[in-house]
């Protein structure tokens, strides 16, 4: 897939997010790369495998306190590559993306790697 098309749907899963999260976005920069970096693979915790289709880098909002302000976005990185390595048609690629997205976005608001996967997996 192209990478316009797939920054495209990356677009679209966040427009698609409820509004009461989309409203609370909040210095947060989402951006699409081919693969994860060497230094994105190491930030992983141990014992973590599998494919990185996605990465939030940042002070989740629960955790911000009242003198949190004056600091580099958050940033949300969606992997076009390994993505498409486990979708293989346009239509697993977008609800893939969606997934990812949710996911990331979930981070960001402050929760964590073993509540998402407990709720992905019910």
């Amino acid at each position: 897939m192209q990478k316009t098309r797939f920054e495209a749907l990356v677009v679209k899963a966040v427009k698609e997010l409820p509004s009461e999260f989309q409203d609370r976005l909040e210095n947060v920069d989402i951006v699409v790369e081919n693969y994860p970096t060497s230094g994105n693979l190491d930030s992983r915790r141990v014992g973590e495998k599998g494919n990185l289709l996605g990465l939030y880098e940042g002070v989740p909002q629960a955790k911000r306190g009242r003198h949190y302000g004056l600091v580099v976005p958050d940033k949300i990185t969606i992997f076009q590559k390994p993505i498409e390595a486990i979708a293989y048609t346009d239509a697993a690629i977008e609800r893939e993306i969606k997934k990812v997205v949710r996911h990331e976005i979930a981070h960001h608001f402050g929760s964590s790697e073993e509540t998402l996967r407990k709720l992905e997996s019910d």
